[in-house]
């Protein structure tokens, strides 16, 4: 069984989030970050499904490569 929230978030989260995931994926995406925080589960079993994703883990690794230029701008 599924709900539907209504969540207020700022402007420029929901625009990044609308060109990172696509207006269609946003609530998947979110519900994926949320879930480990507030479902027990097996951790170690949900963590090796998905690092068996390939695709998520291309997409993980994307992103995470993108943060090193965002560092690069940090004042210091």
């Amino acid at each position: 069984m599924t709900k539907k929230l209504t969540i207020t978030i700022d402007d420029e989260v929901y625009d990044g989030l609308y060109r990172r995931v696509g207006r269609r994926k946003i609530s998947r995406f979110l519900e994926g970050l949320a879930r480990p925080h507030v479902v027990d589960a097996d951790l170690e079993a949900a963590y090796q499904a998905m690092a068996s994703d390939e695709a998520r883990e291309s997409d993980a690794e994307e992103w995470s490569e993108a943060l090193i230029g965002d560092v690069a701008d940090e004042p210091r």
